[in-house]
């Protein structure tokens, strides 16, 4: 089992969204670089990461999509 990153945000509150509708679907998730990201403020500089274990990538990234959650790129 491995993390993988599944999806970078802008914002702390748009990462914690998309972590906790995952958590809500029983897939865990958590954040990277969240800390960091409010300690300086820039959030085009640090973005939060979405990590998922990489056999829930798949389920996470549709439910993100259908959510309308899952930024671009």
């Amino acid at each position: 089992m491995s993390l993988i990153e599944l999806a970078r945000f802008n914002t702390r509150v748009e990462a914690d969204v998309a972590r906790l509708t995952l958590e809500s679907q029983e897939i865990d998730a958590v954040l990277f670089d969240a800390e960091m990201h409010s300690y300086l403020g820039v959030g085009f500089l640090m973005p939060v990461r979405l990590m998922v274990l990489d056999e829930d990538a798949g389920d996470a990234a549709r439910i993100l999509t259908e959510g309308g959650l899952l930024p671009p790129g």
